[in-house]
């Protein structure tokens, strides 16, 4: 069973587990947290501050395990910046963010491989560039290119329907996602 806080953010009335992902997610969280990531990627790139991307890969993982709970970026946005804002939260399917999280560990864990495990830190800059992209898409106009992808794998049969049966309306009709 589970709980809707004025935040948007997802409680479990049972006993949760610390790796779990809220389902469903507010999509202004989401965004603010995207906005997030877009702001330390080009401040990595632009001021070569190599150890951001230990920061941007680690705040992927941990989103990915957890949500927001062990994400110090998803913690400031979702007890913080969200409940500030006083909107009405915009709830969507969890698992497509997870996966489009999924991504971004993808390309930030390569990022810092590229800098620290084979000193090449411009072609981490080129890694980072197209997270920007991305996380600027997600952050700037709600477009999920990881929820995009999502979709596609499930009208592919590669992601079972049960996997997130909400989302079957992906491409949006506008309706919130209820619990």
């Amino acid at each position: 069973m589970s709980t809707i806080t004025d935040s948007g953010t997802t409680t479990r009335a049972e006993s949760s587990s610390l790796f779990s992902f809220p389902n469903p997610v507010n999509e202004i969280s989401a965004r603010l947290v995207a906005t997030g990531v877009v702001l330390m990627a080009v401040v990595t790139i632009v001021f070569d501050v190599r150890w951001l991307t230990l920061v941007l890969a680690y705040g992927f993982i941990a989103r990915v395990a957890t949500g927001p709970t062990l994400s110090p970026l998803g913690q400031l946005v979702t007890r913080v910046i969200t409940p500030r804002l006083g909107l009405e939260p915009r709830l969507v399917a969890g698992p497509p963010k997870r996966f489009a999280q999924a991504i971004g560990v993808a390309f930030s864990v390569t990022a810092a491989v590229l800098t620290y495990g084979f000193d090449s830190f411009s072609a981490a800059q080129v890694v980072l560039g197209v997270l920007v992209v991305a996380a600027s898409l997600e952050a700037f106009a709600g477009i999920c290119l990881g929820c995009i992808v999502f979709a596609q794998l499930m009208r592919a049969g590669i992601i079972p329907e049960e996997v997130c049966e909400r989302c079957n309306d992906i491409w949006g009709t506008g309706r919130p996602v209820t619990s």
